[in-house]
């Protein structure tokens, strides 16, 4: 009975983890708001962003993986600066700057191509297994195709409003839009091939973030002490351009107002949690299991904005949200249909050895979970080998 407890709850860890992603990123996309409303320079908050992720994760990373932290080599380090960029300045910076030349809804609507782009990411470096003739290969295939067109749904089709509840909540204290949010307003026709390729570069860079931290979580699986490495690198980048385009002090400044509360929860939550859970779901369930959650966000996004922001629900937005869940069952269920084909290849072990490692290691890591079943019968029958001469 406490080994079936376990194993329940150690399979629903990943969809725990990226379910509290997408609710902190739910809340960075209002503070965003906040503060940019405020006046404040979308690049500092990228900036002041990562530095607090930084200053926010590595004590917990020095103290926790003190004793198991593996060795720092050179192809982490690059790892970690590929991820710092990629993940963080340039593909953040490059979406800013595609708002500024379209519109937030367009921009919004591109980066919803990245579960997509991920899963031919994934094929190409071996992280996923494509077998349209499996069950669960249709359905991940389905499934990614229905949150892409359930995200592209909420952003263009708008249809009847929808009279849910009425909280008279605005924290905006605005109904207009920012000039350098949507500044795309005059410039739209003119820049928007200019905004695509931008929008398209962020949601490339973000997907190969997401391959980059799979492959850096083999040779460097301390999750905290990734995430801190990543946040400096981040920083560090994000910081040398802000300080390039904006050297004005005084739109550095923070007091006790909205831009501090911004750059606290943007550092700590909005980077340092969200950060650590979507490296360790990557480690267990690889980068397409976390990236088919991203347009969950856009659901999350118009429920808060309905409550605290006094936006209107619309149609398009509820049969968008429909679809979105309906695509990540559907991944989700082609995800669980792989590992327990996986599992019925590996050999029975008591609740005593799974918690000493033996199944739940292997099933977890991504890698094995997508090759073939001989190469899985292999590696586990050696792994167990191993232990046992040991």
């Amino acid at each position: 009975m406490g080994g079936s407890c376990f194993n329940a709850l150690h399979g629903l860890k990943p969809l725990m983890l990226m379910l509290v992603v997408q609710f902190t990123s739910a809340g960075v996309n209002l503070f965003y708001k906040l503060a940019a409303n405020d006046g404040m320079d979308i690049r500092i908050i990228i900036a002041y962003r990562f530095s607090f992720a930084t200053v926010f994760l590595a004590p917990i990373a020095f103290f926790v993986e003190r004793k198991s932290r593996p060795k720092l080599t050179r192809v982490v380090l690059l790892q970690a600066f590929l991820s710092g960029l990629l993940g963080g300045a340039l593909s953040q910076n490059l979406y800013i700057a595609s708002l500024a030349l379209t519109s937030a809804t367009f921009a919004l609507a591109i980066s919803q191509l990245i579960p997509a782009i991920t899963f031919v990411l994934a094929i190409s470096f071996g992280l996923e297994r494509l077998n349209l003739r499996s069950v669960g290969g249709k359905a991940k295939v389905l499934g990614t195709l229905m949150g892409i067109g359930g995200a592209m749904l909420m952003t263009f089709y708008k249809g009847l409003e929808i009279h849910l509840w009425t909280t008279h909540v605005d924290l905006l204290h605005s109904h207009q839009q920012q000039p350098h949010l949507e500044a795309a307003a005059s410039h739209e026709y003119a820049h928007r091939l200019l905004g695509c390729l931008l929008a398209l570069a962020s949601s490339l860079g973000y997907a190969f973030w997401l391959i980059i931290q799979a492959k850096m979580g083999e040779k460097y699986p301390s999750f905290y002490s990734s995430a801190a490495l990543i946040s400096l690198m981040g920083s560090i980048q994000s910081l040398v351009f802000a300080l390039c385009v904006n050297r004005d002090w005084n739109h550095w400044k923070l007091g006790w107002n909205i831009r501090l509360l911004t750059v606290l929860y943007l550092g700590t939550v909005g980077t340092g949690v969200s950060l650590t859970c979507t490296t360790l779901c990557i480690s267990m369930r690889g980068p397409l299991f976390a990236s088919v959650f991203g347009p969950l966000v856009l659901v999350l996004v118009a429920l808060v904005g309905s409550l605290v922001l006094d936006e209107k629900l619309h149609l398009g937005s509820v049969l968008g949200a429909v679809l979105i869940v309906g695509g990540l069952y559907a991944v989700l269920w082609g995800k669980s249909k792989d590992i327990k084909k996986v599992n019925q290849s590996v050999p029975t072990t008591s609740y005593e050895e799974e918690s000493a490692g033996s199944v739940v290691e292997i099933v977890s890591m991504p890698r094995d979970n997508n090759k073939g079943n001989n190469y899985m019968n292999e590696t586990v029958t050696n792994s167990q080998h191993d232990r046992i001469e040991t």
